[in-house]
Order: structure tokens, then sequence, then C-alpha cells
């Protein structure tokens, strides 16, 4: 790419509207900002692209949203007169822009004969798979950034059945997009037009209802819930985003009549005035939600982020304060919850499985093991999860139990598939509420899973690298661990798996292989490191300029756990910074 010529053709040619040519001339001269803006495209990675809101190459705007959508259109052409009548579904959360972005796009579809349905009002993530899969229709598309920070925005992709898109369908869309080299040869179309004519179709309020029905008949225990739910009191926060209208409404429906939410951050608002990232990973983000707890002697705390596919919560603990249950430990509650209600009631289905990702806790897996349970491994990103949903229950013989990610990402049940705060936190009530009613806390439930299965404790370091000299300093920390074979650490791993070359070696305590085999996991850059009782997995970030590492430790107490977790962290990390610094 020309970054010069580039960079000239958008600050000048009236294709750009004024707004944009104003941005850029703004910069003109600032090497700096003109090579970060327009070094590259955005990346399609595995469900679509994110980015800086501003105008270039290499920021969200309705250009890049115009390109990406001209792609996906000619994609779903290629699949046929059925793909095209069957048409698309758009949904948007709270972010600048996302409503600009989603009717951008609906504009595009439309003008290439493609069907589209659009919601009339910002949605969660699970919504619009859902709606995918209600509607029939080929794709859907959802205008977010997720949890990042309010500069971002992006754009999510989702195949016929609701899940995001297969690897297939990712390559094939970003190859049609890098076809699309001039920004200016790509028509644009008008979305009042093709409203007034039809082709544009408003999304209507059954998708709700159903919605809410099928998430509903998953609880296990009704009866239980609804007596137990007006004895719990629960804080909620939508964090300006879309659960807002969706998770207060589920959960008065199920009985959690004391219910109190956090009234500053119940609007929409893409600039997030109240808090400094809307992540419900960040403990800052709940603040304002804790002071309220405090006030009205919460049980618990939840919080969605802005497009409410990630459930955050606070909990009382044993001695009435407050802390942070992370994405690990809701994961394995909701599970454990799932698994012997089902047992207490004989609900139990034949054939049940539970799907986690290779970076989140080990202890899934045990818990699974000793309930009958078969588990699965599959790599980061929900999408896979979706795609074991597909493969065994749908057009298997076996049936989908719960599945989650470490980075507060739960779905319980086949009705969508993308990871949903909306049941995150419906479940979460759920299970507050029944061991409230055995004179528990959440943090002892807790403990009491540990004691029964071994207590696990997971750390993440993320080593944020931006730009252009980033992107190379992560590829070099890749190869510098993999040139090590497995023995990077001091200690001679007992299984080494490198997702990349599909190769899992498993070493003798001399450092001597003793088996080889191929991994049956798609080739990703990852690399992961298993020891006798911890493990570590390393990976750059498919959405952000981060290279991600994280640890496990497995013990008889939680402090030796997190011990042996921490002493793996330092080793690890003093190893790769030593790579950045040269």
């Amino acid at each position: 790419m020309d970054i010069g010529a580039t960079y000239s053709q958008w600050a000048t040619n009236r294709y750009f509207d004024e707004e944009s040519r104003k941005e850029l001339a703004a910069i003109e001269g600032n090497n700096t900002e003109i090579r970060d803006r327009f070094y590259k495209e955005l990346d399609f990675g595995t469900a679509g692209i994110r980015g800086v809101i501003g105008a270039g190459t290499n920021r969200m705007n309705k250009y890049v949203v115009r390109r990406l959508s001209t792609a996906i259109a000619a994609h779903i052409l290629s699949k046929g007169t059925k793909a095209k009548k069957d048409g698309v579904v758009i949904g948007y959360d709270s972010r600048n822009f996302s409503d600009v972005f989603a009717k951008e796009a609906a504009a595009v579809f439309a003008g290439n004969g493609i069907k589209v349905y659009l919601h009339t009002d910002i949605v969660p993530v699970p919504v619009l798979s859902y709606s995918v899969r209600q509607l029939r229709c080929a794709a859907g598309v959802m205008i977010t950034a997720s949890h990042n920070p309010k500069e971002y925005n992006g754009y999510k992709v989702y195949g016929p059945d609701g899940a995001q898109l297969s690897l297939e369908d990712s390559k094939q869309i970003s190859r049609l997009m890098q076809a699309i080299t001039d920004y200016t040869k790509v028509p644009s179309f008008s979305f009042d037009f093709f409203k007034t004519g039809n082709n544009i179709k408003y999304v209507d309020n059954s998708i709700k209802q159903n919605f809410f029905k099928d998430v509903k008949k998953l609880i296990a225990d009704k009866d239980g819930f609804k007596k137990n739910a007006k004895n719990l009191t629960v804080v909620y926060t939508p964090l300006h985003g879309a659960g807002a209208k969706w998770i207060p409404e589920l959960l008065k429906e199920c009985g959690v009549t004391n219910l109190h939410t956090v009234k500053e951050q119940m609007q929409p608002d893409g600039n997030f005035s109240t808090i400094n990232l809307p992540n419900p990973e960040d403990p800052a983000a709940f603040t304002m939600a804790l002071d309220l707890a405090k006030e009205v002697n919460a049980d618990i705390v939840l919080a969605s982020d802005p497009d409410a596919d990630r459930t955050g919560i606070y909990a009382k603990t044993p001695d009435g304060g407050y802390a942070m249950i992370n994405g690990n430990q809701i994961g394995v509650i909701l599970c454990d919850r799932i698994i012997e209600s089902h047992k207490a009631r004989k609900t139990m289905p034949v054939n049940p499985f539970v799907v986690s990702t290779i970076v989140s806790t080990r202890l899934t897996k045990d818990i699974c093991l000793a309930n009958n349970v078969e588990y699965i491994d599959v790599l980061t990103g929900f999408k896979f999860i979706g795609e074991k949903i597909m493969d065994l229950d749908e057009k298997g013989d076996k049936n989908y139990l719960f599945g989650f990610e470490e980075s507060y990402g739960y779905l319980p049940g086949t009705y969508a598939r993308d990871k949903d705060a909306v049941a995150g936190c419906l479940f979460a009530a759920e299970a507050a509420a029944f061991y409230t009613s055995q004179g528990i806390t959440l943090f002892e439930a807790l403990d009491n899973i540990y004691k029964k299965y071994g207590y696990h404790n997971e750390l993440q370091v993320s080593i944020n690298l931006k730009g252009e000299a980033g992107l190379k300093m992560i590829k070099k920390i890749m190869e510098t661990i993999r040139d090590t074979n497995g023995k990077f650490t001091d200690e001679i791993p007992a299984v080494y798996t490198d997702i990349l070359t599909g190769d899992i070696i498993s070493y003798n305590t001399d450092g001597s292989i003793a088996s080889k085999q191929s991994c049956n996991l798609p080739s990703s850059n990852v690399l992961y490191f298993e020891y006798k009782d911890k493990w570590f997995c390393v990976r750059p970030s498919g959405t952000e300029p981060k290279i991600k590492i994280y640890f496990g430790g497995k013990s008889n107490t939680l402090d030796s756990a997190h011990d042996k977790a921490i002493k793996l962290k330092e080793e690890v990390v003093g190893k790769i910074m030593p790579i950045i610094k040269k």
C-alpha cells in the first residue's frame, strides 16, 4: 500500500464526506499519525473487524463498513438464490456510530438485492445470534466492539447457524475484501430509498418474547428459583449498554423482584461517561454498582458489557464485604450448578457435553469427568463452541449442556451460538438464589466445589504492543518461544502442543521425547505448555494489538495453586521481556 497516495486520496477525493476530509486535513504533515491510519487495512479476524473510530483504512468508519459489507454481499450471492432471499439480520449496540454503521451495512446488502432485517434499537449480541436462527437468515451482522474502550467500534459476522463465521467462510470474505483495493470504486446505496421499498424490514417484538421464553425454559429448577428469587437482593448495571432493556426485565419475570439498577448507567452512552472502560472484567467498572450494593445490602452484583455478551459478578463474601468472582470461577459455579440441578431432578439429557476453551480453567474438565459429562476443549473464541453445538448436538447424537470461556462468556443452551450475558445474569441469579436459600454465599459455594474437585487458580498477562512495530514484535515473541520446541522454561513440560503445526509432544522428565502425535484442533498460532500441576498458554490476541499469556496451577489449597501459577508467570514473563527489549 502506498501510504502517501492513499492518504491523499482520502483527504481530497469527494467520494469521502467533508467531515472525513477535514479530519485528515488536520493531520497533514504528521507522518506518524498518517502512517498509523493507513499502513494497513483493519484485519478481518475470527469473525470480523474492530478498530478505533476515525478516517483511514486502519480505522472504523462507514467506508470500511461499506467495503466489508460489499465483500459479505458477494459471499452471500455466491451461495445462490436461496441465501439471497434468506437475507441478513443486523443488530447494533450503544457505541458511537453503531446505528450509522448498521444502516450503511443494510443499504449495501439491500443494494445488492439481499433481503435485510434490521433491529430497531440496540440489542445484545446473543439476540442477534438468536435472530439469525429464528428468521432463518443466511448471515447476521452485529455492529459492536464488545468491551473495548470508547474509541473503538467493530463489525462481527455470523453464519446461518447463528455462530460466528467458520474459518473457511472467514477466509473467503477476507479474500473478497482484499480484492477491493480502491475504496472510491465501492458503490454506495441509500438506506432511506431501500427502507421505503421494503427491501429493509424491521425486526418485530416477537423476537424478544421468544428469546425470553427459550432462555427461561433452560432453568432446571424453575420452582426452586421462583421460591428462592424473592429472597435475593440483586444490583445490576448494563454499563451504558444493550443489556439495560433486556436483563432487568428477564430477571423480574423470573421472580427477582428485589432488583436495583444503577440509574446513572442505564442510559445508552457510547462515551461511557461514568466509567473509564466498559468491561465487566475490570473491577473499576463496578464502582457505582458496589456503592449501591452496600446501600441496599445486595447478595450479588451483576454487570454486562456494551453488547451484553459478557457477564461480570461481584458477590457478598462470608464476612459481609464484596469481592469479584472471576471469569473462570463464574464458569465453574454455573457449570456445577447446572449439572447438580439436572442430577437432582433426574433431567440430565443423554450424552451430555460441556465445551470450554484451552485457555480456561482445567477444573471444568475435572467436574465433568466426575459427573459422567463429556468435556471438550476448543480454541479461544466462541465460534468454536458454536461449531461443537452444530456438529455434536444439532447434527450428532449428543446434547449440549453448557459452554464458557474464561473471558466472562457463558451460554447455557443452543438457542443462540454466542456468549450471552442475558442468560449469564439469569443463571448467576438462579445460583445465588439457591445458595442463599442454603445459607451460604457464592464464595462459600465455590470453595465447596474446590474441596470436592481440587483447588485451581488461573492468571492472565497481556503485553500491549501497539502499531506496526508491535505486530512485528508479537511475531518475534511467538517465533522465539516456538523455536525452543517446548523447552522455554527451566522445567520440562509433560506435554507441549504447537497448535499452528498441529504437533503434540509428550516429554520424559529428562527432556527426551516420549511420544509425538497430531493435534485435533484447527491450526492456530497458539502454544500450550502442560506440566504436572500447572500450565500456560500463549497466543496473539485476535482483536487487539497484544500478546496474551494464560497460566494455571492446581493444588490442595487455593493459596498453593495460586503460588504455582504466579511462579510460572514470573518465569515466563521474565524470559519474554528481554525479547522485547532487544
